[in-house]
This record gives structure tokens, sequence and C-alpha cells, in this order.
């Protein structure tokens, strides 16, 4: 796992294809599930819990600099095809919207590993198209199931430039609960990490 070379993507088409499709008439809608539900770093005019189906959370994704290392690969949360996922999403007012999401590219998508995608999102308000960051089944970033061990040890050892995969991992379970999200898996991976 640690040494498989990384397939890089040129994120620069994928944001002009993302601006296009979006269009610039109306505000942007980006749905948050990991980090950006707890370090957001764009401004908003709203958020509003949200759900979305045919998508859930998984701990499955490569991070060779912010959670890890190339010698030793941390772990971050991608969304990924099957069953659903409860987070939030958040408004972007259109005069803010293409400057925000290019900001937000820097950081979700600085080797295109990521396919974004709108996604229809359930909220309380109604439907809404949002932005969200997946990951497919054949991307280089994507580890396949780890056992176990093999997650004890990444908890115990990743770690890169913005800290630790486990307080990535603990980071986004606190958020978690703190909304009210319940999501075995995460708290499953909490238990296993001791905490």
């Amino acid at each position: 796992m640690e040494h498989e070379a990384l397939t890089l993507r040129d994120p620069a088409p994928l944001l002009e294809r993302t601006l296009h499709e979006w269009g610039g008439s109306e505000a942007l809608w980006i749905f948050g599930y990991g980090s950006l539900l707890w370090r957001r770093e764009f401004e908003t005019d709203a958020e509003v819990p949200a759900q979305v189906h045919g998508w859930h959370r998984a701990f499955r994704m490569r991070s060779r600099v912010n959670r890890g290392t190339p010698a030793q690969p941390g772990l971050v949360f991608a969304l990924m095809a099957g069953g659903s996922c409860h987070g939030a999403v958040f408004r972007v007012p259109v005069e803010r919207a293409e400057a925000e999401l290019r900001q937000l590219w820097l950081r979700e998508m600085p080797t295109g590993v990521y396919d974004p995608r709108w996604l229809a999102c359930r909220t309380p308000r109604g439907n809404v198209n949002a932005l969200a960051f997946t990951l497919h089944r054949s991307s280089p970033g994507h580890t396949g199931r780890l056992g176990d061990s093999q997650m004890q040890h990444i908890l115990a050892h990743a770690r890169g430039r913005y800290g630790t995969t486990l307080d990535y991992l603990r980071e986004t379970a606190l958020e978690l609960r703190r909304r009210g999200i319940r999501d075995r898996e995460v708290e499953r991976l909490m238990r296993l990490a001791g905490d």
C-alpha cells in the first residue's frame, strides 16, 4: 500500500467543468461529510442538515500529505457509492461562489484524486443539488478494505502536514456526535483506536 504510485489528474479541467456545470447564476451548495463539517474554510450564508442516498462515508482514501506521508500514508474520509450518508449542505452566495470554490479546490483537489459530482441532497427545507467530493473504487487513492490490524497501525503511526490520521478521525467523530449524526463505522473505528 505505502509504495503504490499515485496517478495524478490535472485538477484545473475538473474545476472548469464544475464551474460550467454550476453555471454561475445562483448560489452554490456544497455537501460536507468529513472535515468540511468541522473545518470548512469557505464563506457561507446558510447551513442545513442533509442526507444523500446512494453514497456513504468511507475511511478508505489514502492521505500522503495532509494526514500521512508517502512512506506511511494516512487515511481520510471519502464519499463512495452505496448506502446513504448524513452530513450538511453549505450555501455559498452567488457573488462569492466562484472565488470560494477556487480556494476549496486548492484544499480538496490538489492532485485531482476526488471525483467532484452533483448530488441530490434531502434537507428539511427540501432537496438541493450540491457539489460533493466522491471517490471511485478504481481510484489509486482508494485503499480497498483494510483489516483491523492495518487500521490500528495507521491510526497509531500516520501523521502529515495537518496532524495525525487519528486526530482527523477523532474530530470527525466529535462533530458527527455534536450534530446528532450516528455513523456506526465511525464509532467502530473510534473503539478500534481505543477512544
